[in-house]
């Protein structure tokens, strides 16, 4: 290992004195940080506030509820599970929960839960648009006066990509929640 050394000086322009050893004459401190030469500058922003794990739970919760949303609009106006949606509904979570949260070790793990429950409810959403598509009903009275009956028809219509997407999901929401923190 080497140690470590002192930067080199710039050359002197000349002894001071008769020693030519000596340094040449400084500023009593140091220049003060923040002033500009035409005086103080502008105080920089604060930093934004992070840590807070009721925060990130509060931001994870608003975005699970608005991913479920659009990813429920998203299969009602195509009718078809769009499994890379569900994919950056777990993300958008994740990364949600990190931001907002912090490096808090519950964030990651309540993010895979809040993405899983967010990509159900937006295919819950989703079925029940087709169905009132299909019957000419109002959406609320389908999805909110037949749940049961939009549960069977998605447990009807799930197949094993479902559950893969469910779970790359909740991997997606894990990583978004920890990469973000850092």
């Amino acid at each position: 290992m080497s140690q470590s050394a002192p930067p080199p000086q710039p050359p002197q322009s000349g002894p001071v004195g008769a020693n030519p050893y000596a340094q040449q004459a400084q500023a009593p401190y140091p220049p003060q940080p923040g002033l500009g030469a035409t005086g103080p500058m502008a105080p920089a922003a604060p930093a934004p506030v992070r840590g807070n794990p009721a925060l990130g739970l509060l931001a994870a919760v608003v975005a699970a509820v608005v991913a479920a949303g659009l990813y429920g609009l998203i299969i009602g106006a195509t009718k078809h599970e769009i499994g890379y949606a569900a994919v950056g509904v777990g993300f958008v979570v994740g990364l949600a929960a990190g931001k907002a949260g912090g490096r808090n070790a519950v964030l990651p793990v309540a993010s895979v839960v809040l993405a899983l429950v967010s990509v159900y409810f937006g295919q819950l959403v989703g079925e029940a648009m087709i169905g009132a598509k299909a019957l000419g009903v109002n959406f609320t009275d389908v999805f909110f006066g037949h749940f049961g009956v939009v549960q069977d028809a998605w447990k009807a219509d799930a197949d094993p990509l479902t559950f893969l997407f469910f779970g790359i999901a909740g991997f997606a929401a894990f990583s978004a929640a920890k990469k973000a923190a850092q």
